[in-house]
């Protein structure tokens, strides 16, 4: 039998219990910053690498916009100055079982952008909106 690599359009979101359906998701990276250092006293004529901090970048997920169902506005109007309301989120990539084969783990996300569709008289397209989501860390399962 073939091996494949997997597919990605079978994902779900989950977060506080909820499913929640997207056409989109990006930004699920991590990557690490490089500290250089060396002493004087070196018999090297170079510098050595570290790993330093991790840094993860926003993650942007996008959907269909439904009427009445304004849960991504709701989320950012929870804003009040240096609180918000966090949550933890899991994305799961599914074989064709429905079974996660990756998981992606957010910590502490919240959102940062909220926008909603373009309009266009002539268009013939679905209404899409985006929420992009900061959060301070993301950890990678492979079940």
């Amino acid at each position: 039998m073939a091996t494949y690599p997997l597919t990605k359009f079978h994902f779900q979101v989950e977060w506080g219990g909820t499913r929640i359906g997207f056409t989109e998701i990006s930004g699920l990276d991590v990557s690490l910053d490089v500290i250089e250092y060396r002493d004087g006293a070196s018999p090297e004529y170079s510098k050595i690498k570290m790993p330093g901090m991790t840094k993860f970048s926003n993650i942007t997920l996008k959907r269909g916009t439904f009427l009445n169902d304004n849960e991504f506005y709701a989320w950012l109007n929870t804003v009040q100055m240096t609180k918000i309301e966090r949550r933890d989120i899991t994305i799961s990539l599914l074989n064709e079982n429905h079974e996660p084969v990756m998981v992606w783990k957010i910590k502490n996300a919240f959102p940062v952008k909220v926008q909603s569709t373009d309009l266009k008289a002539d268009g013939n397209e679905v209404a899409i909106e985006t929420l992009e989501l900061a959060h301070e860390g993301l950890k990678i399962d492979l079940p």
